[in-house]
């Protein structure tokens, strides 16, 4: 294979002119000697017989004379021709329609130039007798020598093709060849299917399509059947022998795609599925793409229809600072602004391990040029300063916090100090060197929390929105809330994962717990959106579908590993953990909400805020932290009202 690759490359292009050259030559000389045969050997009669009376000696000139020494300027030609429509720099062994197209094109060129030679030499020499040149082709022959030409070139491609995958068939003989199926006979199965055909010697064969559309049954596509409903792929499993299903189903079909995965899983088939053809590179889908159906592709959330213009005006160009960039969050934030070509991005977090991960995972993606990596604690009032005074952000993206529920009811100053005092300086100093926006990644448990981690969210919901009452203020405070993210760490998804890999049980609090769930790109899309449109002093809401039971959530993760709930891993209910919510809320009693430009954004408004008692707050936050956790929780209910941490 290295030797096959080094003579496609450009410096043996001379080589592989000799290897054209070698299979072309004949075809052109054996095609337009045929040519003269088919001409004059099946009719006797002559053009131009009142220049050569003689027929024989007419047809000898043809035959013997001229068709000889006509080859000397036809040959070159045509392949000159050839190798201008860049019919040599294409693997001889590859042939396509598109490569099919370019022989024609440049042998119609060929056979128009031969065609007209005749007038072009009349124009130059007007009484130079051209009717016995050696240039002045009769015309049917140049008819038939262009068919025929067309004819065995296509055709000695083909052939070259078609021994080529035989070649590689005969390979995979020996090697185990799995049978898919193709769920959906769309444009996206079409792509797949194409993309396998190519790749037969992969050891994958595609039997057919199954399809919800009932008009398409019956159908083929590039030779293979459309043969009916999802349903009947138990029934086609024993038939055909099939090992694998390739699922090309929208994302917004979720509830279809786990009907099909549980088809798949009756039968003992595995699953594969293709990702977001947005979140392709390049909009097209191929085998390598495809991936084992998880969890998120149950949800069937549609993706968010963001406007990609407004968000690409706000960043590009902008000093962008996003703290906690080490986290689930604060990564996919950074991910999403390295693409929009910011002037500078400073990712910022206090671990230096994550901070390196994504530091070299964006200078792979190509931003090593923008990126300004700090270690960084945002409690720190000193550096956060230095940080401010030296690069000037002009957009703040804050996603730094602690969301561990458990553990901040369990030293809820430490929650108070990073979730709330942190938020404060930040924001305050977002304000003072005039950044343009501050956008915080807030929580659905700051709503009614029963939890620390959840009521110092919301005091930093009301910091952030005092400061925009603050005096002087130009910046733009917005805090968006949103649920539980998928996979990112503090879900409960990897720790399911992993309770699964150890072989169970798989632990929850409650049989009747719900939580609501977004995607982390979904999430952080619908983030950059929120930023965009915030008016100042908003809390924008993102529109998280239905609430989930976490137990069915588990279920599903089973069952997606290919084992059966309560039979191969075992699900066992520990009871509510300290600070733990049966369910989840999005808006307090006080608030009352509206539409935004986004159907999946909303606006809540509750009572105006003062930012004179904003120090008041922050005062009493300072003395809380040092106390024993019980005063410390009972001090924030005074805070926070809504914060009732007995309620389970």
């Amino acid at each position: 294979m290295k030797n096959i690759t080094q003579f496609y490359s450009r410096t043996n292009y001379p080589k592989r002119l000799v290897l054209y050259f070698l299979i072309y030559a004949p075809i052109i000389v054996f095609v337009f000697w045929l040519s003269y045969e088919i001409r004059f050997l099946s009719d006797a009669k002559i053009l131009n017989e009142s220049v050569v009376p003689n027929k024989e000696s007419t047809r000898n000139f043809y035959m013997n004379y001229q068709r000889f020494y006509a080859l000397m300027w036809i040959l070159p030609l045509k392949f000159i021709i050839l190798g201008l429509g860049a019919h040599y720099r294409s693997v001889l062994r590859y042939f396509r329609l598109h490569d099919a197209l370019r022989v024609i094109y440049s042998l119609s060129i060929a056979s128009i130039i031969i065609y007209f030679i005749p007038s072009f030499q009349n124009l130059i020499n007007p009484s130079g007798g051209s009717g016995t040149s050696i240039y002045t082709i009769p015309h049917s022959v140049v008819l038939v020598d262009y068919n025929l030409s067309i004819l065995m070139f296509l055709g000695v491609r083909v052939l070259i093709r078609t021994m080529n995958e035989r070649r590689k068939t005969d390979s995979t003989q020996n090697k185990k060849i799995k049978r898919v199926v193709i769920i959906g006979a769309g444009a996206i199965g079409e792509q797949i299917l194409i993309d396998l055909i190519k790749h037969k010697n992969e050891g994958v064969e595609p039997v057919c399509f199954l399809d919800d559309n009932r008009q398409k049954h019956g159908l083929d596509i590039h030779g293979i059947p459309v043969l009916g409903f999802p349903e009947s792929l138990v029934e086609i499993k024993e038939r055909a022998r099939i090992s694998e299903i390739i699922i090309t189903l929208p994302p917004t079909a979720g509830k279809r795609i786990k009907e099909i995965n549980a088809f798949a899983q009756k039968a003992g088939i595995k699953t594969l599925i293709i990702p977001s053809v947005g979140d392709l590179s390049s909009g097209r889908v191929t085998i390598t793409d495809l991936r084992p159906v998880s969890v998120e592709d149950l949800l069937g959330r549609a993706p968010a229809d963001l406007d990609t213009i407004a968000i690409n005006e706000l960043i590009s160009g902008q000093s962008v600072l996003v703290t906690g960039a080490g986290g689930s969050i604060g990564s996919e934030i950074a991910r999403q602004v390295a693409q929009r070509n910011p002037k500078q991005l400073i990712i910022l977090d206090q671990c230096e391990v994550l901070l390196y991960t994504i530091e070299q995972e964006l200078i792979a993606r190509g931003h090593s040029d923008i990126i300004l990596p700090i270690v960084a604690d945002v409690t720190d009032s000193g550096r956060m300063e230095d940080i401010f005074k030296r690069f000037n952000p002009e957009l703040v993206l804050h996603a730094a916090a602690h969301k561990h529920v458990p553990m901040m009811e369990s030293q809820p100053g430490e929650a108070l100090k990073n979730n709330t005092l942190g938020t404060t300086l930040v924001a305050t100093l977002a304000s003072h060197y005039k950044a343009k926006r501050f956008i915080l990644i807030s929580t659905d448990k700051a709503v009614n929390p029963t939890n620390i981690m959840g009521a110092s969210k919301r005091l930093a919901e009301i910091a952030v929105q005092s400061m925009q009452q603050k005096p002087g203020n130009t910046t733009r405070f917005i805090a968006v809330r949103f649920g539980n993210v998928l996979g990112s760490s503090g879900s409960v998804i990897p720790l399911f994962q992993k309770q699964i890999q150890a072989g169970g049980p798989i632990t929850v609090t409650h049989p009747e717990v719900t939580r609501y769930f977004m995607t982390i790109p979904e999430a952080v899309g619908l983030v950059l959106q929120s930023a965009c449109q915030g008016n100042g002093g908003d809390i924008l809401v993102l529109e998280m579908g239905k609430p989930l039971k976490v137990i069915d959530v588990a279920r599903q993760l089973i069952e997606l590993s290919g084992l059966k709930p309560d039979i191969d891993i075992e699900i066992k209910i520990i009871g509510l953990r300290p600070g733990e919510k049966m369910f989840e809320e999005i808006q307090h009693t006080q608030e009352e909400y509206s539409l935004t430009e986004n159907e999946r954004i909303f606006r809540f408004t509750g009572p105006p805020l003062n930012y004179a008692d904003l120090d008041r707050i922050l005062k009493e936050i300072n003395a809380l932290i040092s106390k024993e956790n019980e005063v410390c929780k009972k001090g924030v209910q005074e805070l926070v009202p809504e914060y009732n941490p007995e309620l389970k």
